[in-house]
C-alpha cells in the first residue's frame, strides 16, 4: 500500500474577504475530489483571505497510479487562473514507513 500527498501553498488573487475565498477554494476542492477521487481538505491559511494551503491524499497499490494521481492534481491546481501556486510539497509513504 502506498500513500501520496500534496499539500499546495496558494495565492489569492483579488480577494478582499473569507467570504470571496470561500468561492475560489470551494469549486477547486470540489473539482479534485469529482475528477480524481482523492481526499482533500484546506488544511491551513483559513483565517488569511489571500492565501490558502490545501492538502491532498491519495491511497493505491501501485506507485504508479499514486504518481500519476498526483501528477493531474499538481496540473489541475496549477493551470487555474485565479491562484497563484507558490510551493508543492509532495510526498510518498509506504507501509514499510
Amino acid at each position: 500500500m502506498y500513500v501520496g500527498t500534496l499539500s499546495f501553498d496558494l495565492l489569492l488573487g483579488d480577494v478582499r474577504s473569507l467570504k470571496e475565498k470561500r468561492s475560489l477554494v470551494r469549486p477547486i476542492v470540489a473539482e479534485l475530489q469529482r475528477k480524481y477521487a482523492v481526499s482533500v481538505a484546506e488544511t491551513g491559511n483559513q483565517n488569511l483571505h489571500r492565501r490558502a494551503e490545501l492538502g491532498v491524499a491519495v491511497v493505491s497499490g501501485d506507485t504508479g497510479h499514486l504518481t500519476d494521481v498526483l501528477d493531474r492534481c499538481e496540473r489541475l491546481v496549477a493551470g487555474r487562473p485565479e491562484v497563484e501556486l507558490l510551493s508543492v510539497r509532495r510526498r510518498l509513504h509506504n507501509d514499510e514507513d
